[in-house]
């Protein structure tokens, strides 16, 4: 909470130095994720180790997904506050957000999509989060991301 770094937890799901080409994951058969990190992909199973990060307080269940710093920097003064929320393992932008990556990979340049259009549009989702706050909100998301998962 509060804005800091912190190291998340995930399961390896791409090639070694994968990140010198390109910190966005564009379609589920990006060359960099390897065989097995496809499938640990596609079931959100390469979130599972977050739940250490939960457990030793850096994270909750329900909040605004963290985000890199990279992108962080790119925040207006009023999105900053989504950094006074303790980031969860899911939230609305999550779910709405669930194929984000194939929506980058039809993008001649999936970088400035996620910057001009993708990051806003989570931060309003994070900004409504915040607004309804409460455990009413957090059972409603962990059961729409559950439905997500599986359907």
């Amino acid at each position: 909470m509060g804005g800091g770094e912190f190291i998340l937890y995930k399961f390896r799901t791409m090639k070694k130095d994968a990140d010198t080409r390109g910190f966005l994951t564009v379609g589920m058969r990006d060359s960099r994720i390897t065989g097995i990190g496809y499938y640990l992909r596609k079931y959100k199973l390469d979130e599972l180790p977050q739940l250490f990060n939960v457990f030793i307080g850096e994270m909750s269940i329900v909040g605004p997904r963290p985000e890199v710093p990279r992108y962080v920097a790119k925040y207006h003064q009023d999105q900053l506050k989504i950094l006074s929320v303790r980031p969860g393992l899911t939230d609305y932008a999550s779910i709405e957000y669930s194929k984000e990556n194939e929506i980058l990979a039809k993008s001649a340049n999936p970088e400035e999509t996620y910057i001009n259009e993708i990051m806003p549009a989570k931060l309003k989702l994070n900004e409504k989060y915040i607004e309804e706050m409460g455990p009413i909100t957090d059972l409603k998301i962990i059961f729409k991301t559950i439905g997500k998962i599986f359907s």
